[in-house]
């Protein structure tokens, strides 16, 4: 059977820090597939709250709907073990992107998982439709990429 292989795009946009709860376990004392999902979640609306956006968006800008969801599963993670995730927005287009994750846990950086997340700009304020890109994303990214760009070369 041919293993799903996710390759994460050079950059990073945003890293967030979300630590294992208890409610995250399985039945095999690990982070759970889908407290893992949940965790990304998380983490995609803190990076578009960065970006000043929503998932839902508001009645002059989309929002966003996911199309579709990988996850390739690394190694474990426990209770307590705090996790770095970092994303990064890859092939942008029009309409849509797809975004990455990296799961690492802090302190060993061992790499726990990757996901690839498609991503469809979505009117749910009139419409119900796909949608157009919000040109203020467009911009709010590209200013964030300016941004992570100095201070690499700091």
């Amino acid at each position: 059977m041919p293993r799903l292989k996710l390759a994460f795009p050079a950059g990073t946009d945003f890293i967030t820090q979300l630590d294992v709860r208890i409610t995250d376990l399985n039945y095999g004392n690990h982070l759970a597939n889908q407290a893992l999902l949940g965790m990304l979640h998380e983490a995609r609306v803190r990076f578009l709250a960065h970006l000043n956006h929503t998932e839902l968006g508001n009645a002059t800008t989309s929002g966003i709907i996911l199309a579709d969801a990988e996850i390739q599963f690394r190694h474990e993670a426990f209770l307590g073990d705090q996790l770095n995730i970092t994303l990064v927005i890859d092939q942008l287009s029009r309409i849509g992107f797809d975004l990455y994750y990296r799961v690492d846990r802090v302190i060993d950086q061992m790499e726990i998982a990757v996901a690839k997340t498609s991503i469809v700009f979505f009117d749910y304020h009139t419409t119900h439709k796909r949608a157009p890109a919000p040109a203020s994303f467009e911009q709010a990214l590209q200013a964030l990429r300016n941004k992570n760009e100095k201070i690499r070369k700091q």
